[in-house]
């Protein structure tokens, strides 16, 4: 269910995004344990500021709330192909 203040990411947004995450993955300053730690999401904010001003994404609820759809739709995707649950579609 969409509500009605939900922002609609387009192509050019979620490309610029997932760089610059995985800038900040590679940077290695925000990265902890294999988690971003809890500055991260402001540096990115500034990051994507530079990339796509226009776009005006702020840390919460933007990203945040990208964040975890993103993982939800990945964890998503590699349940299919490794083959959990999907009646060996991956195999």
């Amino acid at each position: 269910m969409k509500l009605a203040n939900q922002m609609k990411w387009v192509l050019e947004e979620d490309v610029a995004f997932v760089s610059c995450m995985v800038n900040l993955h590679n940077v290695g300053t925000f990265n902890a344990d294999t988690r971003f730690n809890a500055s991260y999401l402001n540096e990115l904010e500034r990051m994507l500021e530079k990339v796509l001003p226009h776009a005006i994404l702020k840390a919460k609820p933007n990203l945040n709330s990208r964040i975890r759809t993103l993982k939800r739709d990945w964890a998503i995707v590699y349940d299919i192909l490794s083959g959990k649950d999907n009646s060996d579609f991956g195999s």
